[in-house]
């Protein structure tokens, strides 16, 4: 791995050994600070927002999926969820019903519209870590994956 640089008087000077943990951790901030970048410039674009997409993604994937269990799947808190599911039925992408074995429950789908979103589509969050998995192997695909799902079942401990 390329060591970071920091800029000193104009220009780009290597920063000294940070550690693995502090290496680890640079990365996930700047990963964090790219993915609100890269969703403010898809509102922009495409109209919606990387969770707002992601939402259209699973939900198309898991038609009927209740908003409780989305946010198991995206690793959220149900009330950070309802605004991105609120504004989503306001653009008519996506539409709730009640549930026909527990009226108290909500089901989610897409829309025409929605499912028109629900592919693939370029210059999107999707779209970047896709190009990085079909260059990666296997192994280190799930190795990534793996210690990245232990941060965040150890993040999720702390609460």
């Amino acid at each position: 791995m390329s060591r970071a640089r920091v800029p000193e008087n104009g220009r780009s000077v290597p920063l000294p050994p940070l550690g693995p943990v502090l290496e680890f951790m640079r990365l996930i901030w700047g990963l964090g600070h790219l993915l609100e970048r890269t969703s403010k410039r898809m509102k922009a674009s495409k109209g919606l927002t990387g969770p707002q997409r992601l939402v259209i993604r699973l939900v198309g994937r898991f038609p009927g999926i209740p908003p409780g269990r989305l946010a198991e799947l995206m690793l959220v808190h149900p009330s950070t969820l309802s605004g991105v599911l609120r504004r989503l039925e306001r653009k008519k992408l996506l539409e709730r019903r009640r549930d026909p074995n527990d009226a108290r429950r909500s089901l989610l789908g897409l829309t025409a519209a929605g499912r028109a979103l629900d592919s693939p589509s370029p210059f999107t969050v999707e779209a970047a870590v896709e190009r990085v998995l079909a260059g990666s192997h296997p192994s280190h695909v799930e190795s990534a994956k793996a210690i990245l799902s232990r941060v965040v079942q150890t993040l999720g401990e702390v609460d």
